[in-house]
């Protein structure tokens, strides 16, 4: 049987690991006011990610995410909560320089899609929504720019 052990599948999440400048721009292109912050870090126990986000602009809740993976399948989760109170489960795929989140269900629909520059030093992305559950848009784009690792 060939599958994941539970170190080879954390390793994938190590391109993730540092502390990262965050730009965003809505589905115009217009710039949000402002920047913000993610670091990514490895739990004490060495078999999760935390994520740590902040943002200047109000609409844009701090959060925090703790990622994990079920090793034998191969497979990733993101648990998401923010200041909100709003929490949520995201499944993940990351590889190969792409990065994957996505979840259905209500309120809403949302997947997330991002690729690694060829250094590692840079993430670019984009949220898109589905009110409908079946017909994304553009919600906003992202890119993170590695501070320190």
């Amino acid at each position: 049987m060939d599958q994941l052990t539970a170190e080879q599948a954390l390793r994938r999440l190590e391109p993730l690991v540092g502390e990262w400048a965050l730009e965003a721009r809505w589905p115009g292109g217009e710039p949000w006011p402002g920047g913000g912050r993610v670091t990514f870090e490895w739990h004490a126990s060495g078999a999760h990610v935390v994520e740590r986000g902040t943002a200047d602009l109000p609409e844009a809740p701090d959060n925090v995410s703790v990622i994990g993976c079920d090793a034998a399948n191969g497979t990733y989760f993101q648990l998401y909560s923010d200041e909100r109170g709003v929490c949520r489960v995201y499944e993940m795929s990351i590889g190969d320089g792409e990065w994957k989140l996505w979840r259905e269900g209500e309120p809403f629909a949302q997947r997330f899609t991002a690729t690694f520059s060829d250094d590692g030093n840079t993430i670019t992305g984009r949220w898109e929504i589905a009110e409908d559950g079946t017909n994304y848009a553009t919600d906003f784009d992202l890119v993170y720019r590695r501070v320190q690792t």
